[in-house]
């Protein structure tokens, strides 16, 4: 398969015509400034890697607009948040996952990582199959045409000494041990399944989740396996208070002690932290996550991401509760938040930025040989518009910074995953209707009554 790009963003700058040939998922060969080649499909406008969305919650999509219709805090929002959770079942969570992961696609994503803590049946009880809500989600990616890290969540309390109620149920294995078995088994299926678009890694939901003695042991799994490993860090200052007042630690001197704490680590949100945590994050090369738009939605802070990268933690990006679904949004509000922090412009480039939705976010997501423009990698290429009324006039000399600082999803114009064409000319090629299966299963999950 040949493509030819107008522009291409190659990791250090754009480059004009940009012959691009693959075999299979991979990119064989990468040439600049040559003409198009006679079968070669014609891209124009700037083709980016395909974007890694480092963090979703794919249920929180049927709280759009829902949740933005009332007042309140991160702990009311998360109340109605439950309400969504208990409802779900395997083939429900399926079509729902399906919907929002194309609508994902649509928005130039290639791979996501989803942090799945919806396990078990209302009030507890596992499946037949302790994994049909994984293995849901497996599916939903493989479906919509994207790859997934399916970032298994362990969480085990309601809070720091708390148990699990009411929803939370569906969250708990009960201990660590029984989370490593757990996810053992969906590991070893995956892998025997040959299932190439998906893999499995861990999550450590949050302190307040997993407690201090089961912690090293979601950790151990991680390292000996590894697999990527994420945790939702200091996301709220009562967490922080919370920890302190148990421990007698940060949330990141916790995870420190637990030996959750690396290169193939990424927290996520890292909002609230001393400047020993940022040290320690960085020191330790632990990646972090940042949401923005979920961030500035559930009214939590901005977090000190620049701090953090100078220290040593690269960034990647998440759309989280999926507010919006829009990476060039994300690494946009990650620079426009700092700025009303500190009242200065500039503090990330715009090739900083696309490294944050392109290679930073493949590698915290496990797929290190994804997120590049380069014989070797994925052919993964999404083609951004530079003709339409966000992006016209900016000139190839800007083409990243009109990516980065004025495009949206809507001006992603055709995908390719793993060297197939999962969206053409802003159309998903394998689901014809995304807004109707998006409606259908929104309706599905949030109408009063049964589900």
């Amino acid at each position: 398969m040949q493509w030819h790009a107008q522009f291409a963003w190659l990791g250090d700058g754009v480059a004009p015509d940009v012959l691009i040939e693959a075999d299979g998922e991979r990119i064989t060969r990468l040439q600049a400034g040559v003409p198009s080649a006679p079968n070669a499909q014609r891209l124009p406008g700037l083709t980016v890697p395909g974007l890694a969305n480092a963090h979703s919650h794919a249920f929180h999509r049927a709280l759009r607009s829902r949740v933005q219709a009332h007042a309140g805090t991160f702990w009311t929002w998360r109340e109605q948040m439950y309400t969504v959770a208990d409802r779900l079942d395997p083939d429900s969570y399926r079509a729902l996952a399906t919907a929002v992961f194309a609508e994902m696609a649509l928005a130039g994503v290639s791979c996501v990582g989803e942090f799945h803590y919806l396990h078990h049946r209302p009030g507890g009880g596992p499946y037949g199959d302790p994994n049909a809500m994984g293995e849901a989600l497996i599916a939903a990616a493989s479906d919509a045409g994207i790859r997934i890290t399916l970032l298994d969540a362990c969480y085990l309390a309601g809070g720091i000494g708390r148990p699990l109620k009411g929803p939370q149920l569906r969250f708990g294995d009960g201990t660590a041990g029984n989370w490593v078995r757990r996810v053992e088994s969906l590991h070893e299926r995956t892998d025997k399944a040959g299932r190439l678009h998906a893999r499995v890694g861990a999550a450590i939901h949050s302190v307040r989740a997993v407690p201090r003695e089961q912690l090293r042991a979601v950790a151990s799994w991680a390292r000996e396996h590894r697999a990527p490993l994420h945790v939702h860090l200091s996301e709220q200052p009562a967490e922080n208070q919370d920890c302190r007042d148990a421990y007698g630690m940060t949330p990141t001197r916790l995870l420190a002690e637990a030996g959750a704490l690396g290169a193939l680590t990424t927290a996520v949100h890292a909002t609230h932290l001393t400047e020993e945590d940022i040290g320690l994050l960085g020191a330790t090369m632990t990646g972090v996550c940042m949401c923005p738009t979920t961030e500035r939605d559930l009214a939590d802070g901005i977090g000190p991401a620049r701090g953090l990268a100078d220290a040593g933690s690269p960034l990647c990006l998440g759309t989280d509760q999926h507010a919006f679904i829009d990476l060039f949004e994300e690494a946009r509000a990650v620079e426009l938040d700092e700025r009303l922090r500190t009242r200065v412009r500039g503090h990330w480039t715009a090739g900083e930025l696309l490294a944050a939705a392109t290679c930073n976010g493949h590698y915290a997501l496990g797929w290190p040989e994804a997120g590049r423009l380069e014989p070797g990698a994925y052919a993964d290429l999404v083609t951004v518009s530079l003709d339409s009324v966000r992006t016209a006039g900016a000139g190839p000399d800007h083409a990243a910074e009109a990516a980065v600082f004025a495009a949206t999803a809507a001006d992603v114009r055709h995908v390719v995953v793993s060297g197939r064409q999962v969206v053409h000319d802003g159309r998903h090629l394998l689901i014809d209707d995304v807004p109707g299966a998006l409606t259908a299963a929104v309706t599905a999950a949030t109408a009063p009554g049964p589900a």
